[in-house]
């Protein structure tokens, strides 16, 4: 039975939340002029879910310009098949992608009554641009014309979107300040993975199990004691910003200000007591909700100038959902082993053994079949007056590796034919059950690579088998349907051609 998992929301952040320490700073009145990236709704009030706001500008999206498009990547912007508009609002409760978050969902209301989906918003300058959905171009201009009174929202889906993003972005900022005040280990990057799979961040070195545990401990006690979250915002004074430090590989990380950002507004993110740093993202107003995990291992990396390593972590809903499915795949885990979950590991453990022991007792009997089919075509080679013995074996293998069996059988022939007698030998395997992409194996083995080679040259050629060999052994897959009356024919014609 899959569990349900509720997270009940605040609903408002604190008066004392956002804070503007500027004395000049204030946040544009005139609806004709977009308020800028940093004083938004959505970073002013991380908790507001819906906003009456207005147009200020709409155009037919243009795609970003770009050198090359990623593989696999969706388009973000317009698409041939799918028209979307780029919407500036005075004021909105969707955020623009940045710092590390990714862009919100939510959609636009106009007064006549319809309702147009953001797919994304992002910042241009120092403006948020919404790409909004429009199944005709002309329809949405005129709907969505600058001016027009709107209304802004994310909806119940768009809003546990964010909550989940705003959990792991605050807890990102709360592991990588304890990791710098305790271990002095500084935070090159982060990723805000999709959910539910576990954030990382990178750091310049990998960490014991020891020290992650102490980390993700002294994290949880800020938790548990409910440090307060809360933004300063002033103007951008006129002085070059300082420069995101660059590794020597080019790579920029740690803090800083996007070169692009042109909306003259410094937002710093203060977990009280514990860290400030400069980010444009929404954050919760405590920590007291985000009990942190620390996955106890790092993963290592190793780049062409530099060595990192990456740290994974759950928190707030994404780490309710990690432990209701590691829980349920327990659970499941533990039926189909007829145990208790807590004795899972260990009877994992008796399988494993077990298996080992089977594969074991299996290569054993393989060796010892091996052994009698090789002297079985001894025998018949000892019997036969032929100047070169000639013979086709064919087999019927659903094992996983059928030519593994095939070389044994060779290597046990080897082991008790008389070196003076000349042969020409072709094992083959097919699966019990065929289709037109099953695959069979071939295995030619003779006394004379000058047999060999020609031998699987002609196998080449009359069955499009591809493979190849060197020396007295050579090997290859035929693709299809094995017959008896078919390709074991052709098989004997080879070995008839060879021979005379």
């Amino acid at each position: 039975m899959a569990a349900a998992v509720i997270t009940l929301y605040p609903t408002v952040a604190p008066p004392s939340y956002h804070r503007i320490v500027s004395p000049t700073l204030k946040i544009p009145a005139d609806t004709q002029r977009p308020i800028p990236v940093g004083l938004l709704a959505c970073q002013r009030d991380p908790l507001l879910c819906e906003l009456e706001t207005s147009i200020i500008s709409c155009a037919i999206s243009q795609p970003a310009s770009s050198p090359s498009v990623k593989k696999g990547k969706k388009a973000s912007a317009a698409s041939a098949d799918q028209p979307t508009l780029e919407v500036i609002l005075h004021d909105t409760v969707i955020f623009p992608e940045g710092g590390g978050q990714p862009s919100d969902t939510g959609i636009i209301k106009t007064a006549d009554g319809r309702t147009w989906t953001v797919t994304q918003a992002k910042r241009h300058g120092g403006h948020a641009v919404h790409y909004v959905r429009a199944d005709q171009v002309e329809d949405g201009l005129a709907s969505l014309t600058p001016g027009t009174d709107v209304t802004v929202a994310l909806r119940e889906l768009d809003f546990d979107r964010r909550y989940d993003h705003m959990s792991m972005h605050t807890s990102q900022h709360l592991l990588s300040a304890v990791l710098e005040n305790h271990l002095d280990i500084h935070t090159l990057s982060w990723s805000l993975t999709a959910t539910p799979a576990p954030c990382y961040v990178e750091l310049g070195r990998s960490m014991t199990t020891e020290e992650i545990l102490a980390i993700q401990s002294e994290a949880n006690k800020l938790v548990f004691e409910g440090r307060k979250v809360h933004v300063e915002v002033q103007e951008m004074d006129d002085k070059p910003q300082p420069a995101v430090p660059v590794l020597e590989s080019g790579r920029a990380v740690g803090k800083g200000v996007p070169i692009d950002y042109t909306g003259g507004i410094m937002r710093t993110v203060i977990i009280d007591g514990v860290d400030r740093s400069p980010c444009c993202g929404t954050h919760l107003p405590t920590l007291h909700s985000l009990q942190l995990f620390i996955i106890p291992q790092t993963e290592s990396l190793s780049r062409s100038a530099t060595t990192s390593a990456r740290l994974y972590f759950l928190a707030g809903p994404r780490l309710i959902t990690y432990l209701t499915s590691t829980h349920s795949q327990l659970t499941a885990a533990a039926a189909t082993l007829s145990c208790g979950a807590p004795q899972v590991p260990d009877r994992i453990g008796q399988v494993v053994d077990e298996r080992k022991r089977a594969e074991k007792r299996v290569d054993d009997l393989e060796f010892e079949l091996a052994k009698h089919v090789a002297r079985d075509v001894w025998q018949e080679m000892m019997s036969s007056e032929a100047v070169l013995f000639v013979k086709h074996v064919h087999r019927t293998d659903d094992s996983v590796n059928p030519l593994g069996f095939l070389s044994a059988i060779t290597t046990a022939f080897a082991n008790i034919i008389p070196a003076e007698r000349p042969f020409l030998l072709v094992f083959s395997s097919s699966p019990s059950s065929q289709t037109s992409s099953s695959a069979s194996v071939l295995l030619v083995f003779g006394s004379d690579e000058k047999c060999v080679k020609p031998a699987g040259d002609l196998l080449k050629g009359k069955l499009n088998v591809k493979g190849g060999g060197k020396g007295t052994r050579w090997s290859g897959k035929f693709t299809g349907v094995w017959r008896e009356g078919r390709e074991d024919a052709v098989v004997s014609e080879v070995l008839k051609a060879i021979s005379t």
